[in-house]
């Protein structure tokens, strides 16, 4: 059977295509807007295979007014034929925000943030910074940007990270930290602490090898050191300060049970031994000034508290933290901070990157630096023109869940492209370019809007005085071609003669460039894993390094050194 739509139905798969185009700002597609409409219309499902060439092409057309004629066109025509589907729009893509913090007072919450300075701040990083920086401004609070720099073995610090990390901090923030701690400054106060806990009893210097314990974890059976009395604690502490001891002879562990259903909670270790003259701190005045280093959970428990945090949100994998340190808060005395977790998230076409993997690719030279952008770093990021805005858009969408979730980078580039878009000049790159010669038309120049939608960023200058222009060699061959903001020309081997200045028929619409304004240029990109240097034509341009421009039919990207531009996205 052969199959048409009515005008009704006609008008509403345009529309339909038109409310995509504008929601993926000129990228509809036509799967999405398939699948919208069978599950509005159950009646047009027998005809699938009509419907799917014809909103394909609808599709185009709506992507191709979105390139011509600007996203605003195409909310003109919605708001004239269809308003109600702008109105639907709006409220799908209202931002349902962050939800609220349990016995959170206005004006006295307190959060941190606490990274390790292993390296600069990585993607993941920005998701606990900026919701944490996002409800410290809800909640009129404060924000603690905490360096957790007491591992100086396996993952030992960065010195020029705590520098880069602040800088980042701001950037993704939009304000600077309200606080500033550094772990490895306060080890007198957790030896304070650790004085309570053995005079208290609920903390014991424990020399039972690992292997040792982990007997006596698994059979929930107490160490022997367990029975240490206070003196005993003590005089065995002092030996861990005093060098008696070296790395593996003795630990601190919190007493907490050693029948407790999950075995990461009995008798945790609270403090250890390293050998900081073979790896000092490497902070200068630091360096190998203290032998006993607390551990992560002891450290950050006892500085959640000492800074008065009232809120602690971070991912779900440290939910085994939090028992212990409640265990551990329990004994002070002291209220544990309410706490909220994420699960995970995982972007498609990155997979797994740790700070700790990236700084060792670094150092073997698989990678540039931490600006390198093919690295999901706050530097390659940044270099590549994603805007904090937009991190911090994506992030406070996806809100905080427990639910792991998995995202494509589509998604962060939806933000940024609403961001940059309307600040973003246009301008031309042809990608391995053939000659044109033209011929029929005698305009020595014309200009171009420098921006479809705003009149008022001036326009590009286009000498024609030589009557050649470059063309992308993926276009030539083509028998008749429209010249973008200029012209139909029709094709002859490298010969193009005017047709008409307004268009004349359907013809494709491609981008080019002038001979006069152009130049040799580079457009660096990331593909499969792999920088590619792309060599063409860019037009000339007054734009400074850092810019941020749309490239014609590619993307946007950011104009580097040397003529090149970095590409940032579709």
């Amino acid at each position: 059977m052969d199959w048409t739509p009515d005008e009704p139905t006609d008008s509403m798969l345009w529309h339909m295509a038109i409310q995509n185009a504008i929601e993926y700002s000129g990228k509809a597609n036509p799967g999405s807007v398939i699948g919208r409409i069978m599950g509005m219309r159950q009646d047009l499902r027998q005809y699938g295979k009509y419907l799917s060439p014809l909103i394909a092409k609808k599709v185009a057309q709506a992507n191709s007014l979105a390139g011509e004629k600007g996203l605003d066109y195409l909310r003109e025509i919605l708001q004239n034929e269809a308003p109600h589907l702008l109105e639907e729009r709006a409220k799908q893509t209202r931002r349902e925000g962050l939800p609220e913090l349990n016995s959170a007072e206005k004006g006295k919450v307190v959060l941190r943030f606490a990274p390790n300075p292993n390296g600069p701040l990585s993607f993941g990083h920005a998701r606990g910074i900026i919701i944490n920086g996002e409800y410290a401004k809800v909640y009129d609070g404060e924000l603690i940007l905490r360096f957790d720099d007491t591992d100086t073995t396996v993952k030992p610090p960065l010195p020029e990270a705590y520098g880069i990390i602040e800088q980042e901090a701001e950037w993704l923030l939009g304000f600077k930290p309200h606080r500033i701690v550094i772990a490895s400054e306060r080890i007198d106060e957790y030896y304070q602490h650790v004085d309570l806990m053995l005079n208290g009893g609920f903390g014991y210097v424990c020399q039972c090898s690992a292997e040792e314990f982990r007997e006596f974890r698994v059979s929930k059976t107490n160490c022997p050191c367990r029975a240490n009395d206070v003196p005993q604690n003590i005089d065995l502490w002092n030996k861990m300060l005093d060098g008696t001891f070296v790395p593996g002879d003795a630990v601190v562990r919190v007493k907490t049970d050693m029948t407790l259903k999950n075995p990461a909670l009995r008798d945790w270790p609270a403090l250890r031994i390293q050998d900081t003259v073979t790896n000092p701190h490497p902070r200068k005045d630091i360096g190998s000034k203290y032998r006993v280093w607390p551990l992560l959970d002891f450290q950050s428990a006892v500085e959640d508290h000492l800074q008065g945090v009232t809120h602690i949100i971070r991912g779900k994998d440290l939910m085994d933290s939090t028992r212990k340190q409640t265990l551990l808060y329990q004994h002070f005395g002291w209220d544990y901070p309410e706490t909220m977790y994420w699960g995970r998230v995982k972007v498609h076409e990155w997979g797994g990157f740790s700070t700790s993997q990236m700084r060792k690719d670094i150092e073997s030279g698989k990678f540039t630096g931490w600006s390198d952008p093919r690295l999901p770093t706050i530097a390659g990021l940044s270099g590549t023109g994603i805007q904090a805005e937009a991190l911090r858009n994506f992030w406070v969408e996806l809100g905080v869940t427990q639910k792991d979730i998995s995202v494509p980078l589509s998604s962060l580039y939806s933000h940024n492209t609403k961001i940059i878009d309307d600040d973003a000049p246009r301008i031309s790159f042809i990608r391995n370019p053939v000659l044109l010669e033209l011929s029929g038309h005698e305009q020595g120049s014309i200009e171009i809007p420098t921006h479809p939608n705003f009149p008022a960023m001036g326009s590009r200058k286009i000498s024609l005085a030589s009557q050649q222009v470059l063309i992308e060699s993926t276009d030539y061959g083509e028998s008749q071609l429209r010249l973008k903001e200029f012209a139909d020309f029709d094709i002859s081997e490298n010969s193009a003669t005017f047709v008409s200045q307004e268009r004349s028929d359907t013809r494709k619409i491609i981008h080019w460039a002038s001979v006069d304004t152009s130049s040799k240029a580079t457009l660096k990109m990331v593909t499969n894993g792999e920088i590619i240097e792309i060599e063409g034509a860019l037009e000339n341009h007054s734009l400074s390094k850092g810019d941020i421009v749309q490239i014609e039919r590619i993307g946007y990207g950011v104009i580097g050194e040397d003529n090149t531009i970095i590409f940032t996205h579709d």
